[in-house]
């Protein structure tokens, strides 16, 4: 299949740092970028350099008041109590200085990497420092300052007049995606991630379903702590081809968080970089299936920065770009660069070998348990189906 893809990049995203022991790293797309380039996968022309959202941009989807709260952050001019009112200086979220500006480079990424596409220069584009699927109207949450996925599906809508499917296959509900559009029938939202029981933000149940005019475009799965490979793909797959084909978008957003590996020390459960693999590779086939091609994609969790990050994100712009994974060892020059500055040893292969975690002994009722949540979310989305 002939199609082309974008790689928008600026080494500016290193500016979105909380503090050196925060866990939210954007090294981690640095380390891509060098992972990328020593392989031969990303050449110059593949590159597009973002620009900063606009006030009026943020506006889209944020509150005035919020980017306000958050441009005087930016210059310490925001007391604690103010801050607390907006979800600013917690232990998730805490001040930085120029937070305003680094966050509005996210942002303005991702209306980059939209307008590659909607403006015919791609097929495909990839912003891997978006994806702050947690910030809300006025609040900021979960390690998320601007949530540039709202503010971007807000652009389409506005400047492209697109009907948008987002996908999120992070680890953690992509909720403040999913509440922002809770009530819009033009945005349909899929999320499959680590149940709320065990995980922030404890939200992303399968009757989370969309309210008034908007019900019946919000989708969820939440899977079991401890999900393997087979069970997680079994189950996104089927959901996701049913559902881009209920609502048949214009052009797919995916929000590509890498934190559902066995290694991420934030969460439970246990991919190997298979899924990284067929994770883009269906939304690939889906997005010429349904949108022409239109696909845009964003980065998210992801705090092993140095064994999985690189190598899924790696792999998810060598998918997207001419549909065939890496394969065997990684590039002897980024190993060399980088082992010494890592705190352990680097995997050398794409892939994770057999046996690379202990045996999960749950494992049958683990896929049972996520086999009657995709059974419960396909019945909804076949009533859907009969309904209109």
């Amino acid at each position: 299949m002939s199609c082309s893809s974008k790689f928008v990049y600026s080494k500016d995203y290193a500016t979105y740092r909380f503090s050196d022991d925060h866990p939210f790293n954007q090294m981690r797309v640095e380390l891509t970028y060098d992972l990328l380039k020593d392989s031969g996968a990303l050449k110059d022309e593949d590159i597009v350099s973002p620009r900063y959202a606009t006030e009026e941009e943020l506006a889209l989807f944020h509150s005035r008041e919020y980017i306000e709260a958050v441009k005087k952050a930016s210059v310490g001019d925001l007391s604690e109590e103010e801050g607390f009112e907006f979800g600013i200086g917690t232990e998730d979220t805490p001040i930085f200085k120029g937070m305003h500006e680094a966050s509005s480079l996210i942002v303005g990424s991702t209306l980059s990497a939209i307008d590659e596409v909607m403006q015919g220069r791609t097929d495909h584009s990839l912003n891997l420092g978006g994806g702050l699927h947690h910030g809300f109207e006025r609040r900021a949450s979960g390690f998320c300052i601007y949530n540039d996925g709202a503010v971007g599906i807000k652009y389409l809508q506005k400047k492209y007049n697109q009907r948008v499917m987002y996908v999120d296959t992070d680890a953690h509900h992509g909720d403040g995606v999913q509440w922002a559009f809770y009530g819009d029938p033009d945005i349909c939202t899929f999320s499959i991630h680590e149940t709320g029981r065990y995980l922030f933000p404890g939200t992303g149940y399968v009757n989370e379903r969309g309210l008034k005019e908007g019900y019946g475009y919000a989708f969820n799965l939440p899977i079991d702590a401890f999900t393997e490979d087979e069970s997680f793909l079994d189950v996104y797959e089927s959901a996701f081809k049913k559902i881009a084909a209920y609502f048949k978008p214009d052009i797919i957003v995916s929000q590509n968080g890498a934190d559902a590996h066995f290694y991420d020390p934030l969460t439970h459960l246990c991919s190997t970089m298979k899924i990284y693999e067929r994770i883009p590779a269906l939304t690939h086939e889906l997005a010429h299936k349904h949108c022409g091609g239109k696909w845009v994609a964003l980065g998210g969790g992801g705090y092993d920065i140095w064994r999985v990050v690189p190598r899924a994100w790696a792999q998810l712009w060598k998918v997207m770009k001419d549909q065939a994974p890496f394969q065997g060892e990684l590039p002897a020059a980024w190993l060399e660069k980088w082992e010494p500055e890592a705190p352990f040893s680097l995997p050398h292969t794409w892939h994770d070998p057999d046996g690379s975690y202990k045996k999960i002994p749950r494992k049958p009722e683990i896929t049972e348990k996520n086999a009657k949540t995709l059974k419960a979310a396909m019945q909804f989305i076949n009533n859907q189906i009969h309904y209109n």
